[in-house]
This record gives structure tokens, sequence and C-alpha cells, in this order.
């Protein structure tokens, strides 16, 4: 009899065609080093939101490291300061982004529609400010030139 030849699939991950192992004709990932490290990460993340017992041993074995390396955190901001600054950068615009979608549909005091003033939302987040008619913000207050005055004919 001769080898079993099986058909080639497509990689979910890289999306390459590839032929399963003789040895795992179920294989359904390639095996190319990166995408078996996404099959292995995806596979723990799916078993830590089915298996309970499982998801607590990850959380007890986490706190018995941190335990034990009490000073990593603090060691490690201060070895890498540009690291630090671009978590701080990614900390400010988190913070900006919650307090944003906090805002979106707050109709709470002001209700724009019905105000005199003419009232612009500008910046990368005002799209999701389109139905908020509370924003805290900075304020800033834009003076329409005054007309040209024509100088008035001489007689």
């Amino acid at each position: 009899m001769g080898e079993r030849i099986f058909p080639p699939r497509c990689c979910p991950f890289c999306q390459q065609a590839f032929e399963p192992s003789k040895h795992r004709p179920d294989q359904a990932v390639c095996s190319r080093p990166e995408c078996q490290a996404l099959r292995r990460t995806d596979y723990r993340r799916r078993k830590r939101l089915a298996d309970p017992e499982y998801a607590q041993v990850i959380r007890d074995s986490r706190r018995k490291w941190r335990e034990a390396h009490p000073d990593y955190q603090r060691n490690y901001w201060q070895t890498h300061p540009d690291a630090a600054a671009r978590n701080r950068q990614q900390q400010r615009q988190r913070d900006q982004k919650r307090r944003v979608g906090l805002l979106v549909k707050n109709t709470l005091v002001l209700d724009l529609k019905h105000s005199a003033a003419e009232v612009w939302l500008v910046g990368p987040l005002a799209g999701d400010l389109v139905k908020n008619t509370l924003v805290s913000s900075k304020l800033l207050i834009l003076q329409s030139p005054a007309p040209a005055v024509s100088p008035s004919p001489s007689s």
C-alpha cells in the first residue's frame, strides 16, 4: 500500500496552504513556529475561559511569582525609561478614551440644539461625542474677524 496523501489545508493564522503531517492527519495549523505559538496561545486562552480550575491555577501561579519578586515592576520601569514613557503616553490615551466613552450620549445639562451658541467639536475623538451635549473640555473661543470697513467716500 502507498502512503496516504491528505489534501492541503489553509492555516488559520498565516493563511498559507500546508499539507498535514502524516503523523497528525487532523493537523489544523501549519508547522511554522509563529503559527504554532499562536495555536498554543489560543488553546490556553480558550482553556482558561472554559475551565475555572485551570484559570485559578494560573492566577495562583502569577500571585506567587509576584510575591517572590516584589521589586520587579519598579526595577523594570527604572531600567527601561523609554518603555515607561511609552506606557505613560498610552495610559493617557486609554484614560482619555474612557472619559470620552462615558460622555457619549450624555444629555445631562445643556441642550446645544436650542443654544444660540455655535458649537464645534474638534479633535480626534470628536466623532464619539456627536450625541453629547455636555462635554468637559478646554474652552477655545474663536472670534470672527471684524468686517473690513470701507473708507467713506470723500466729498
